[in-house]
């Protein structure tokens, strides 16, 4: 006959299992945080179904900080607050509904004028230095696209790369925006390919949910296929940082 479980096993079992839970959910609210890329707005620095991490320290934390945005920080900034660099690539909580999650790169900071004139970044009316870095090529709902690719280096000396597809679009040449205290200007990488704050306005302090660190995983593909792994697994991002 077999043994039955004693209570005393079943207690410990049980015990274990809440302790993982709990430790699980202190790294998500309080370190870590995993998110996964589902648009191509930031190409290239972030691929679709690129798998990341973000700190949820790096710049304090705020109601968004937590599961569900539950509020239990008060009032509207932030505990432990440390200031965003430019050029940091952020998750946020869109304005609009204080729930869908974003993720650009800051590149205005609050009392900072920024506009985009035929497609140059204009920071405080000086022109960002860019430079012409080649070609790039990615698909699209099926459709290659072979876009210019430039690096753009912004005041405090990071470097990044961005892409146009035209230098002309409506979103190309913007009016002058002035970021207010507490605020912050998001773009994404893919300038002719981004919802960000030339449409959705500056990005609140309070909705900063964490910065970019590292990606851990990244598929072209359903990474349940585990079939195709060996020919969709994009090796040479993982682990990666995020620049």
């Amino acid at each position: 006959m077999s043994k039955s479980p004693s209570p005393d096993g079943f207690v410990e079992t049980t015990k274990t299992v809440i302790y993982a839970v709990l430790i699980a959910l202190t790294i998500r609210t309080s370190l870590y945080e995993p998110f996964s890329i589902p648009s191509g707005s930031m190409i290239p620095t972030l691929l679709v179904d690129d798998y990341l991490f973000v700190s949820k320290f790096s710049y304090g934390y705020s109601r968004h900080s937590l599961p569900f945005s539950l509020p239990l920080i008060p009032g509207s900034g932030r505990a432990w607050f440390t200031e965003v660099r430019r050029g940091d690539v952020v998750v946020f909580k869109t304005p609009q509904d204080n729930r869908t999650d974003f993720i650009k790169r800051i590149v205005g900071l609050p009392g900072d004028t920024v506009q985009l004139k035929n497609s140059i970044l204009y920071i405080n009316g000086n022109p960002v230095p860019r430079e012409r870095a080649g070609e790039f090529v990615y698909s699209k709902e099926a459709i290659h696209l072979r876009v210019m690719r430039f690096k753009e280096t912004l005041p405090d000396g990071r470097s990044y790369y961005v892409l146009e597809q035209t230098e002309s679009a409506p979103q190309d040449n913007t009016e002058e925006f002035r970021i207010p205290p507490g605020h912050y200007f998001g773009m994404g990488d893919n300038r002719d390919d981004s919802q960000d704050s030339r449409f959705i306005g500056p990005i609140p302090m309070e909705n900063l949910v964490g910065r970019a660190e590292g990606i851990w995983f990244s598929i072209d593909g359903s990474w349940w296929k585990l079939w195709e792994w060996s020919s969709s697994l994009r090796f040479s991002r993982m682990f990666t940082s995020i620049r």
